[in-house]
């Protein structure tokens, strides 16, 4: 039987559930939360809670849900920081330089797949991360493709097939015959390992034919749909994802008012990625501009060896609102139950009676900080399922009675 936690002494509380406190993320101020099983059983003040088992004092800290990161690239091998000097120095990215990341990924072995993708996922953790998915994308055979899939499965239930990433070098001359072998032996021997299918839109990847042809594939196998869109520039992907019923548009930093019309129709989460702007030194994407037009707004980590290596989610909410016009507030929300929407899990992102007890306590009064404190680790304590999953060495006393 699982013991009841008791969170106390919380200085502000983010709920994302305006019924139980101020505002769209329901802020609840000196609170306390109550979890058992795995799930959140109270939140409210702290003279009402029912009894429990255990005891975190925040001792007036912020706490948030845990961190929903959407869209990660965990299953590689090798490094890119050549690469990535060579922008800072005035190179232009182009998705070409996704093949390194290929070989190395092939060369590599099962287990040191395993071990970088444990990592990042541990590392994302430490930072508030309590939901995250991953895709595969860097083996680009059969083979190699099935075995990511296996190496993500392993750390986490949000799996994506992402085959059609980009034509791996071999077929650089038959594209072709690259699609039709992801939308079928790969997909046939990928599908039941994934929860989603993912295409690349962009020039120098799929055209909108190719990714139209392979997301009906992914569909047609019972995956659900998400699109790298719009990321180099303006072109077809935002509107595919729409014409095609995804449930998210990722990167989407080239928009045009038909595609943001287009994307708020068809009800597909807007996936901002402000990480992977920052590493490629290129313009951020509107937030501003979809939050203002209505449409659902997610914020990821993007997380990849290429162009945004980082696992960071409070560095990526401190992006969005310096760079995409979002405000804290949203930024949050984007980071936590947008999350949740771009992966429909309504289990998560959420801070309320029922929802899993996933929450992130910060060494700090107020979710402001998360902006105003850029670069710095403010995360004391991570709880995700109810059991203290990360506690900083540094700042011990969140957890103490």
């Amino acid at each position: 039987m699982s013991l009841a936690l008791l969170v106390d002494g919380i200085g502000e509380l983010v709920t994302n559930d305006p019924s139980l406190g101020e505002g769209p993320l329901g802020i609840v101020t000196k609170a306390c939360l109550v979890a058992e099983n795995g799930r959140v059983v109270f939140v409210g003040p702290a003279d009402r809670a029912p009894p429990a088992d255990k005891r975190i004092a925040a001792h007036g800290r912020c706490v948030l849900p845990g961190f929903v990161d959407s869209h990660t690239h965990l299953v590689f091998a090798g490094d890119r920081s050549e690469e990535f000097e060579a922008r800072m120095l005035g190179r232009p990215y182009s998705a070409g330089g996704i093949n390194s990341t290929v070989a190395s990924t092939r060369a590599g072995s099962n287990a040191e797949l395993s071990d970088v993708a444990a990592r990042l996922v541990d590392e994302a953790l430490r930072q508030g991360t309590t939901t995250l998915e991953t895709k595969s994308g860097y083996g680009l055979t059969v083979d190699d493709e099935e075995r990511s899939l296996r190496v993500a499965a392993d750390v986490t239930d949000e799996v994506t097939f992402l085959g059609a990433h980009v034509v791996p070098t071999e077929y650089s001359g038959d594209p072709g015959a690259y699609v039709a072998l992801v939308t079928g032996e790969m997909l046939e021997r990928c599908a039941p390992l994934a929860k989603w299918c993912d295409v690349y839109c962009e020039e120098g990847a799929f055209d909108a034919d190719e990714a139209r042809e392979i997301l009906a594939a992914g569909a047609d196998k019972g995956l659900g749909l998400r699109v790298h869109a719009n990321q180099l520039g303006y072109g077809p992907g935002a509107r595919l994802a729409a014409e095609t019923g995804a449930t998210s548009a990722d990167h989407v930093t080239y928009l045009d008012n038909k595609d943001i019309a287009a994307l708020l129709d068809a009800n597909v989460v807007a996936t901002l990625i402000p990480a992977a702007e920052f590493s490629t030194r290129s313009r951020y994407a509107d937030g501003r501009a979809l939050a203002d037009a209505g449409v659902s707004v997610a914020l990821a980590s993007g997380c990849n060896p290429g162009t945004s290596y980082t696992t960071s989610i409070p560095f990526t909410i401190a992006l969005a609102v310096r760079e995409c016009g979002l405000s804290v507030d949203e930024a949050i929300a984007a980071a936590t139950s947008g999350g949740a929407r771009a992966l429909l899990r309504d289990d998560v992102g959420t801070l309320s009676p029922g929802k899993r007890a996933d929450l992130v306590i910060l060494d700090a009064p107020s979710r402001v900080h998360l902006a105003y404190r850029p670069g710095v680790d403010l995360v004391a304590t991570v709880v995700r399922g109810g059991e203290v999953a990360f506690q900083s060495p540094a700042r011990k006393d969140a957890g103490r009675g």
